[in-house]
C-alpha cells in the first residue's frame, strides 16, 4: 500500500514512529508529513532524530493563530492529492487530524483512524470534537482498548469496521527498553502541564503554581519539564519566580528517552497530558490528571488514575493517597490496560488482510428504487 500518515505534534510522533516502522519493514510505501503543527524544533526535530522517523514532507503553517488551522488544511488537501495515496493513517485528535480527515475524503481517499473510538464526554473539548470528525470520516478504526470500541459501536460505527489494536505509545516505550523500577526506589513528583484550560487562565495558572509548592513540601521533589505555552504564560501574568521559588526542578522540554526515565523514577505523576497516562501505566506508577475528563478510563477504573481537575487541594490529596505505601504497590503490580507493546504489528497484519481492502473501498452507494440503511 502506499500510505500518507501525517503528524504535528510530539506525542503524534512518538506514537506513530513504531508504526512507520513496522508498515515499512512489511514492503509499504509510507510517505510521513510534518503538519507543523508544533512549530518549536524542542517538541519536533528532537524527536524525529531520537526515534528515527524523519519526514518526507515539512510543512510549515503561518504563525498566526487565527489562520493557523485553515493553513493546515490547505496544507491536507495539497499533500494528498500530492502523495496520491491509497490511504491515509492518522493518529488520535489533533487538529492535524481532522484536516487529514476532511482533505483525504475530498480526494475519496479512505482513511484508517488509529486510537479511534477515545472518548472525554467533554462538549467544551477540541480534541473531542476532532476525535468525532474522524471517527465520521473514517474507514477502518483502529481503537486501543475494548472500552474504545465499545465507544464506537454505541454511536453506531459497523463492527466489521473496528479492531482492537492497542496504543502504539506502548510499542515506542518496549522499543527503548522502559522497564518498571521497584516503587521503594521511585521518590518525588513528575508534573507536566500544557493545556490551554490548564495554563491560558491567570487564576487557573496560579493554582497550579499553588500545586507545585505543596506536592513539594508534602509528596517530594517536583521535576516540571516545562512545555513553550506554559513557560510563555507563566511569564505573561507574572508568575514564573512565584513558580521558581518552590522546591521544583524546572527544565525546558526533554528528549523522549529522557521523559521516560523522569516517569518510571517518580514516585506519581501529575498531568493533563493524555499520553503520560498511558507511558505511566505501563510504568507502574500512579497518575493525578489535573483534568475533569479524560478520554483515557482504563486507569479510572483500575484506580491508578485519579481526576482532579485544577483543584490545588483535591490534586495533593490525591497525590497523597496514591503514593501511600499499600496503594503505590498495587498500582505497580497492575498490568497495562492500554496494550500489550506490539500495536505496530497488528496494524500491518490487519491492513495486509484481504478483508480489509474492502473495508477500505469507497464507493458511491445506489438507492435508486430502494430504502436507505435503517
Amino acid at each position: 500500500m502506499r500510505l500518507l500518515v501525517p503528524f504535528g505534534t510530539r506525542p503524534e510522533i512518538v506514537k506513530l514512529a513504531p508504526v512507520v516502522r513496522e508498515l515499512r519493514a512489511v514492503g509499504d510505501d509510507v510517505v510521513v508529513a510534518a503538519t507543523g503543527q508544533h512549530h518549536d524544533p524542542a517538541l519536533t526535530d528532537v524527536f524525529h532524530a531520537e526515534l528515527g522517523v524523519h519526514p518526507d514532507i515539512v510543512l510549515s503553517p503561518g504563525d498566526v493563530a487565527a489562520r493557523r488551522l485553515g493553513d493546515i488544511v490547505g496544507d491536507a488537501l495539497e499533500t494528498v492529492a500530492s502523495v496520491r495515496p491509497d490511504a491515509v493513517l492518522v493518529l488520535g485528535d489533533t487538529h492535524t487530524v481532522p484536516a487529514y480527515c476532511l482533505a483525504a475524503r475530498n480526494h475519496r481517499v479512505p482513511v484508517i483512524h488509529l486510537e479511534a473510538g477515545m472518548r472525554s464526554f467533554n462538549p467544551t473539548s477540541v480534541e473531542e470534537v476532532n476525535r468525532r470528525v474522524a471517527a465520521a470520516t473514517a474507514s477502518l478504526h483502529l481503537a486501543p482498548t475494548a472500552i474504545a470500541r465499545r465507544f464506537l459501536l454505541a454511536e453506531g460505527v459497523a463492527p466489521e469496521r473496528v479492531a482492537v489494536v492497542g496504543n502504539p505509545v506502548l510499542d515506542a516505550l518496549r522499543a527503548v527498553g522502559a522497564a518498571r523500577l521497584d516503587p521503594a526506589q521511585r521518590c518525588g513528583v513528575l508534573l507536566t502541564a500544557h493545556r490551554a484550560t490548564n495554563v491560558d487562565d491567570p487564576q487557573r495558572l496560579a493554582q497550579l503554581v499553588q500545586l507545585v509548592h505543596d506536592l513539594g513540601t508534602q509528596v517530594g521533589h517536583v521535576t516540571f519539564p516545562v512545555h513553550p505555552r506554559t513557560r510563555d504564560s507563566l511569564r505573561r501574568h507574572g508568575l514564573w519566580d512565584a513558580l521558581t521559588a518552590a522546591a521544583v526542578t524546572v527544565t525546558d522540554p526533554v528528549p523522549y528517552g529522557e521523559m521516560i526515565a523522569l516517569v518510571a523514577a517518580a514516585a506519581v505523576v501529575v498531568t493533563d497530558s493524555g499520553g503520560l497516562q498511558e507511558e505511566a501505566s505501563w510504568l507502574g506508577v500512579p497518575v493525578v490528571v489535573l483534568r475533569r475528563s479524560t478520554p483515557r478510563w482504563e486507569g479510572v477504573h483500575a484506580g491508578s488514575a485519579v481526576l482532579a481537575g485544577l483543584d490545588a487541594a483535591r490534586a495533593l490529596k490525591a497525590a497523597l493517597d496514591l503514593t501511600e505505601p499499600a496503594t503505590r504497590d498495587r498500582v505497580a503490580a497492575m498490568d497495562c490496560p492500554y496494550g500489550d507493546g506490539h500495536t505496530a504489528g497488528r496494524v500491518a497484519r490487519l491492513l495486509h488482510d484481504p478483508a480489509t481492502a474492502a473495508l477500505l473501498r469507497l464507493d458511491e452507494p445506489d438507492f435508486v428504487d430502494r430504502e436507505p440503511p435503517a
